[in-house]
């Protein structure tokens, strides 16, 4: 017996998934399918209605969301709004988002619109289970064939370009706030020693970190070392 929620009584170890697929039924019967059959998690619901999405996924006891990923859906919304409308209603979630039309940009728009992992098209059955899985433990998954792309597009067509220093991506004012983040000066000190606002450092200090691909100050901070901005004297 299944309870109302989608969870076997007793068990509390499966993983619950809701499938938020609006426009390719077929992808859910497959992906109902694939979950089910795995003995440590299975689908709690389905939602292919965008108007009752948001009821449906706040009264969801879903641990990972699969979201599909389109450009925009058919009433003009942006899918990627659907990806931030989970996050805001059900926090708790893992939102793994499937790419339903080939684009070489969604992976990155879906993870920064705030999905924990991006399937693309060609994912087979354990691609599915390892991504759940994954997304589930706090990881961020993206498929191989995502990766196979990156590395096709950033690296293999151009060989001979010369390795890009990251460090030169950054302009003067960049450097001069990303010197005194890195020793530990806080937003306002920062704008008080070049005369900024303390909003405007703060806009530098996250264009740092995005340039850089950088989540918090103890990776900037080894990265200076390591570029020889600081120096271990100087913390």
């Amino acid at each position: 017996m299944v309870k109302a929620n989608g969870r076997d009584p007793g068990s509390g170890l499966k993983l619950g998934v809701l499938l938020a697929i609006f426009d390719f039924p077929m992808l859910t019967a497959g992906f109902r399918a694939v979950v089910d059959a795995e003995l440590d998690m299975q689908v709690v619901d389905e939602v292919d209605d965008r108007d009752s999405m948001v009821e449906r996924i706040e009264r969801s006891t879903a641990d990972v969301v699969v979201a599909e990923c389109l450009p925009y859906t058919g009433d003009g919304r942006s899918a990627f709004q659907i990806i931030e409308t989970v996050r805001a209603v059900k926090p708790t979630a893992k939102v793994l988002a499937l790419e339903c039309r080939c684009s070489s940009e969604q992976f990155s728009l879906a993870l920064k619109a705030g999905a924990d992992g991006f399937l693309s098209r060609e994912a087979q059955g354990g691609d599915v289970v390892a991504a759940i899985r994954c997304v589930s433990r706090g990881q961020t998954y993206v498929c191989p064939t995502i990766v196979t792309r990156m590395v096709n597009t950033y690296v293999l067509k151009s060989p001979n370009s010369p390795l890009q220093d990251p460090y030169d991506s950054l302009n003067d004012r960049d450097k001069e706030v990303l010197l005194l983040a890195a020793v530990g000066h806080t937003n306002r000190e920062i704008a008080r020693t070049l005369h900024l606002s303390e909003q405007t450092v703060h806009n530098y200090r996250a264009n740092i970190m995005e340039k850089l691909g950088f989540h918090d100050r103890v990776e900037l901070l080894k990265f200076a070392i390591r570029r020889g901005v600081i120096s271990t004297a100087d913390l």
